[in-house]
Order: C-alpha cells, then structure tokens, then sequence
C-alpha cells in the first residue's frame, strides 16, 4: 500500500474534523441544557437581569422548533466530519479507511461530542442554557424554514397513518409535572408526605367541584323558623355550628341563615330589661337578624368556590343541584382542609375517627369518608371518578345495596359491610389484597 504524504490539504480537514466535533458537542450540550433547565430558575435569574436566561424563556416556549433546528444543526456537523474523516483515511489506509474512520469517529462522537457535552450541561443546566441562548436563539432563526418545512412533512406523514397531532400540546402538562416530581420526591425520601398532599391538594382545586367534598343534606343541622325564640335560642346553644340554615315549613325551604353571635346579640338586647323585654323576647322574629342565604351550583370547582368566599367575605354556602334542590352546604374549611389537612377545634373532639386499625391489618372505615381522604390518609389508588364516598364506592362496584357481611373484592383491596343504617353502608372493613 502507498503511502500518502500528510500534506496542507490533509491538516487543513483534520482541522475541519476538529471544529466539527466541537460544533456537535456545543448543539448536544445545548439541546439537553435547554431541555432540562427548569422554567422556573430561568425566570428567576431573567427577574434579576439576567438576559441570558431571558433568551433561555424565549427560545424554549417552542420546544418543538428548538429541538429542530439543533437535531438539523447536530446531525449536519457529524455526517459532514464522518464523510471527511472517511475520505481523508481513505487515502491513508486505502479500503480500510471506512471501517478506521467507522470506528474513529464513532469513538470520537460518542465521548467528545454527545456525552461529555451533555454530562456537563446537565450538571448544570440553568447555567449553560443562559450562555449558549444567543447563539442557540440565531442558529433557529436561520434554520427555522427548513425545520417548519420538516415539520409539516412528518404531520402529514402521520395523518396519513391516522395519527392527530396537536401543535399546540405540550407533552406533560405543568400540573403532571409538578405532580410527577412530587411524586418522585417523595418515592426518594425528599419530599414529606405532607408536603407532598398539601401541594397537590392546592394543585386540584381546579379539577375537583364542591359537590365531591359537601356536607350532604342529611347530615345538615337545620333550624325550623317557626319555632318560638327560646327553642331557637336552646338548639342553637346545644350545637357545635355558628352559623345553621333556617327553613320553614319543610327543610327544602331555606328561608336564611343564622349566626350565632347575631342571636345572641338581639336576645342579649331584648333580656336586659325585665318584664317588658322579656314579653318582647316572647315575640321576637328571628329572621330579622337572619342574614339570605347564599347558594351555589354543585358543579362549581372548589378554586372557584374559595375565591368568591373570599370576595362575598363570607365562609357558609348551600349547595344546589340544576333544579334547585338542596344537595349540602360547603364551607370555606372544608376547602382550606383539602390543602392542609383535618382542622380540629374543641368542638370536633367528640367526633370518632373515621379510620380504625384492626389486629389483622385490616382498617374499619366509616362509610361516609370520601375516597380521596382515605387514599391520602394510606397512599392508596382507589378511584374516585364514579363515587365520593367509600360506601358509594362499593355501592357503585357492586351495582346493587350490599346487605350486612356481605364481601367483595375489586381495585386490589377486599370491602366487608359491617354494618348497615337503613340503606346507608354505616361502617365498612378494608384490607388491601
């Protein structure tokens, strides 16, 4: 075999090879810098001057241009260096100079260009993705044609074999997102279970509707209006609510709501002085210090719901459905407990636990504890979809009212009825299979 001099030419390409792989490694470090920058750091570091990490935000709200132009960019530089490396080792080892320069230039690619670029971008990712925006943010300019025209032939190759794509999606949406790192966080022992629910419990606010988390109706304390004072005055005093709906004639006619200071106040008036106030007491009409009651649909999300208690500066709602009937009543606790937790006050100590451990590691679940509560409480999945409530669960999967003892087994866990009142599922005892 001859030997071919290494003359200028040959130089001149291997000094060309060489800023190709440096080009190659700058496009895969930029692509996985841009790609795996947090949003949120970026804008960050934009809020305190940082123009670099501006253009960083830019470039990234198009993902799908961006990784276009720097796959178009990247794959341009490593055919091109191979083609040379192939022609110049061609000439030095004749036939043998495909596979030399198949295996050079693999070996060079592999570690100079892909993963010593990448390892270093994603060691620190917010950083190199404010430094190489600019020239990132010019090299799509000038390939942003070529990448549109791409970019429809592959849709219209896909809508060809019945695929839909929307160009306006996002591939994981910011709620999964956070979600799925919470998640992770949490598998890994970062992140405390608490902190885990309140987060995604402020997150579904949006998702979740006032009907999944009321009061039902029959669980309602109600005043009847047309009681005589001191009864009103003794009911209210006996029960642990401060605010109850007044109703007349039957419980679907609620006529306002009373506050218990309010009653206290105009009873306080009236029996300060004697026999004359106390004739007046004799007569005195409640709704006049009765405050209207406020109503809401039962499909308003609880996001919706918090934000005109706020704005109404009012914590007490009555749930409707689309006919207007009463369904339960919503408060603005019952919304702030679905990020925090139960909120327990020195009236809520008589209340029995929903949940109870049995020896056999079962749990007894009152019936009426909604799916979500126990799957926070154990980290279970059972779904929520179809049902609020565990016996509405069960109702649901066995498709007719279990009787007492009767036993069924679906999502992965085994539901015994305890106990039964009328044709409410009382109590019921779970153990995951």
């Amino acid at each position: 075999m001859e030997t071919v001099p290494l003359d200028a030419a040959f130089w001149v390409t291997a000094g060309a090879i060489l800023i190709l792989l440096v080009l190659s490694g700058f496009f895969s470090g930029s692509e996985t810098a841009l790609t795996a920058a947090s949003r949120g750091k970026l804008r960050s570091a934009a809020d305190k001057g940082s123009k670099g990490a501006e253009r960083a935000l830019v470039i990234t709200e198009d993902n799908e241009r961006l990784i276009g132009s720097v796959l178009l960019g990247n794959n341009v530089v490593n055919i091109l260096a191979t083609s040379l490396a192939t022609a110049v080792l061609t000439k030095l080892f004749g036939q043998n100079g495909v596979a030399a320069a198949t295996l050079i230039m693999t070996l060079l690619v592999l570690i100079f260009a892909e993963v010593l670029p990448k390892t270093f971008a994603i060691t620190y990712p917010e950083a190199v993705a404010a430094r190489v925006a600019r020239p990132i943010a010019m090299i799509v300019f000038v390939f942003s044609p070529i990448v549109s025209a791409v970019r429809y032939l592959v849709r219209g190759v896909l809508f060809v074999f019945g695929v839909r794509t929307d160009p306006d999606s996002n591939i994981l949406a910011v709620r999964e997102e956070i979600a799925g790192a919470l998640q992770l966080g949490h598998s890994e022992g970062i992140v405390q279970k608490e902190d885990r629910d309140r987060i995604l419990g402020a997150l579904d606010l949006n998702e979740r509707t006032v009907e999944e988390i009321m009061l039902h109706r029959s669980g309602i304390e109600m005043v009847d209006a047309s009681l005589p004072p001191q009864d009103i005055l003794a009911q209210i005093l006996q029960s642990p609510r401060t605010r109850l709906p007044l109703y007349r004639d039957e419980p679907e006619n609620i006529v306002g709501i009373i506050h218990a200071k309010d009653l206290l106040r105009a009873m306080h008036k009236l029996m300060g002085g004697g026999e004359e106030n106390a004739q007046g007491l004799a007569a005195f009409d409640v709704m006049k210090v009765a405050m209207p009651a406020y109503f809401v649909p039962e499909t308003t999300t609880l996001d919706d719901q918090m934000r005109n208690f706020l704005k109404r500066k009012t914590h007490f709602a009555l749930v409707v459905d689309e006919y207007g009937g009463l369904q339960g009543l919503i408060t603005l606790e019952d919304i702030l407990e679905e990020i925090v937790g139960e909120i327990a006050d020195e009236f809520d100590d008589h209340e029995e636990e929903q949940i109870e451990a049995t020896s056999d590691g079962a749990y007894i679940v009152d019936g009426a504890m909604t799916i979500r509560d126990l799957n926070r409480a154990h980290d279970w999945n059972l779904p929520d979809e179809e049902a609020n409530t565990v016996a509405g669960l069960v109702i649901h999967e066995a498709q007719m009212i279990p009787v007492e003892s009767q036993v069924f087994s679906f999502h992965g866990f085994r539901f015994e009825v305890l106990s039964k009142d009328e044709n409410r599922l009382a109590t019921l005892k779970i153990r995951k299979l």
